[in-house]
């Protein structure tokens, strides 16, 4: 028998309404925890007010809600299953001759539809977002002023400066590298210039390659150049600073950060530049296989929340599904960690998770369901 249009509206707006709720609640809930830490963190500040904590936990609520997005998927569809079996709607649906791939196929619909917004708006906005949320948090929380930027041209970075000769007091520096070179994070080809805080220039100097080396840049064969004076050279030069490795690599190479749309011309532009991308690999390849792994959460929940109410064991198997859930997360927290560190390969690391639970799903429902 085929599916009437006006049922499978009904069943498509039945899961996505349930999904709207439990995803706000959910996002309701992590604002909440949020905030409080914010706000903990920015007590040490006089400048720090409740406005900026609210708009800093706005701004960072779309990214957790990508995380939550698999959870919600899941856990909506084991509620609207259970509640439509309770009111034998199913059992209706099922006695008039509708297969269980019937009344599953609106449901199924709803979560690749989801998955598809997610990848191509809810992750491009939601990393425009975070990005603001990055700059403000450096701002007033962690009292950062380096800014870092990577092109093609290689990497851009502006730091503060300040030492005791009057040229140079409570400036800037901006450095540029044409190359990195890994795995001893050596920038090769650098210029650096120097400026006051009212923008006049100071010096420049040219350095064949630089590394941090405890809290200072070292720069080696240096050319000086300064307005007025004779160029010096020199064996090296420290330049102090306050960022680490982690902080410059993080800076540029968050996968939260990076749209969908941008991550292959950014992946691109980092394995140019000489570095490691295995990381922003991962993660686009993980946001590929989004439908898929929400189509496999819809069968899972469809595998332990069907079973008719006259049958014993319906919260135990509820209990299954939402550890499934958690397993699913942690399965593939370790898979992606395995392929950025290149442990594994990148493409098996992200499509694993999606491919297992939709296989696994998938069987479990043909095993159960008699057509």
């Amino acid at each position: 028998m085929k599916m009437t249009p006006t049922l499978g509206r009904y069943l498509a707006k039945s899961y996505f309404s349930n999904l709207l709720v439990l995803l706000f609640a959910l996002l309701a809930v992590i604002y909440l925890f949020d905030t409080v830490e914010l706000l903990r963190r920015g007590s040490k500040f006089d400048d720090v007010s409740l406005g900026l904590i609210l708009q800093m936990g706005l701004l960072k609520l779309p990214e957790v809600g990508q995380v939550l997005f698999p959870f919600a998927i899941l856990f909506s569809a084991m509620f609207t299953f259970w509640q439509l079996t309770r009111r034998y709607e199913l059992i209706v649906v099922r006695a008039s001759g509708f297969s269980v791939w019937q009344f599953l196929t609106p449901v199924l619909t709803v979560a690749v539809f989801v998955a598809l917004l997610q990848v191509t708006a809810i992750n491009p906005v939601g990393s425009l977002l975070i990005g603001k949320f990055d700059q403000l948090e450096s701002k007033y929380l962690k009292r950062q002023d380096s800014q870092i930027a990577l092109f093609k041209e290689g990497l851009w970075l502006r730091q503060g400066f300040a030492q005791t000769t009057s040229d140079a007091s409570d400036g800037y520096v901006i450095l540029h590298a044409r190359q990195i070179s890994q795995p001893d994070w050596t920038l090769n080809d650098v210029t650096v210039l120097f400026f006051k805080n009212d923008n006049t220039f100071v010096r420049r100097i040219d350095s064949e390659s630089a590394h941090l080396d405890q809290a200072q840049w070292v720069f080696d064969d240096v050319t000086m150049y300064e307005p007025g004076k004779d160029r010096i050279k020199r064996s090296s030069y420290m330049l102090p600073t306050q960022l680490t490795i982690a902080d410059v690599e993080e800076s540029f190479s968050s996968p939260e950060s990076m749209s969908f749309w941008r991550l292959p011309g950014h992946i691109q532009t980092l394995e140019e530049t000489g570095f490691d991308a295995s990381r922003l690999r991962v993660h686009y390849h993980n946001l590929l296989s989004q439908p898929l792994m929400f189509a496999a959460m819809i069968l899972l929940a469809a595998a332990v929340s069907m079973r008719p109410p006259r049958f014993n064991g319906g919260m135990a198997l509820i209990g299954i599904g939402v550890f499934l859930g958690f397993f699913v997360f942690f399965m593939s927290s370790f898979l992606q960690a395995l392929g950025a560190s290149q442990q594994i390969p990148i493409v098996l690391a992200a499509w694993a998770p999606a491919m297992i639970c939709f296989l696994l799903g998938l069987t479990v429902m043909m095993n159960l369901e008699d057509g």
